[in-house]
Parts: structure tokens; sequence; C-alpha cells
């Protein structure tokens, strides 16, 4: 039987360094859940899609990967998602050195 995958996206932190990402780098690791919150207000970009761990802001989904999640969480659907930590690498370059994995939850019982 064909079982559907949950990935939804995958993707770099974007704006690691202009953040707050280095407070709480050693709590990055692999695995480790980071919530999604929609920022139409933001200057750049009406879909932009925060990351954070905790209250601390990491820095955005890339403009080029938001679109869908920013409609799913500005109709107040972020419920289905759950991101993480996917990779770690610190001897990358800064703004390269975490990704995040999005996926849809599974609710059937």
């Amino acid at each position: 039987m064909y079982e559907r995958s949950r990935h939804f996206i995958n993707c770099h932190i974007a704006g690691f360094t202009y953040y707050d990402g280095l407070d709480v780098i050693n709590d990055l690791e692999i695995g480790t859940q980071v919530s999604l919150k929609a920022d139409p207000e933001n200057p750049y970009d009406s879909n932009a899609v925060a990351l954070y761990l905790n209250d601390t802001k990491l820095g955005y989904v890339p403009r080029e990967k938001n679109s869908y999640l920013s409609d799913i969480l500005y109709f107040g659907h972020g419920d289905i998602l759950e991101a993480k930590i996917s990779q770690r690498n610190l001897e990358a370059d800064t703004e390269r050195q975490f990704r995040i994995t999005v996926k849809i939850k599974d609710n059937r019982k």
C-alpha cells in the first residue's frame, strides 16, 4: 500500500546571523522542535515566516519556500505543521549551519 510522505519543506534558516540564534545555538540539536510564525507585517516580504525556539527568534524560512506556509499560518492552521532542526553543521557558513524540516502532523488514530 502506498503511504504518502508527511514531508512539506526542507530549508536553511535565512537571516540566522541577524537574529538571536547564537544565544541558543547550544540548544539547537537535530530533532529540536522550532515554531513557525507568520510575519505579514514584515517590510521586506508579506509572506515572511519567522522561526523561533521558545521566545528566541532564529531567522526566517527563505522567501522561495514560504508562500504556502504563510497562507497556512495566516488562516490559523499552523497546528497541522511541525518543524524541527534537521541538520546542524557548525563548520558551515553561518547562514547554512542549520536546516529545518517541516512536516504535516499525522493525526490519524
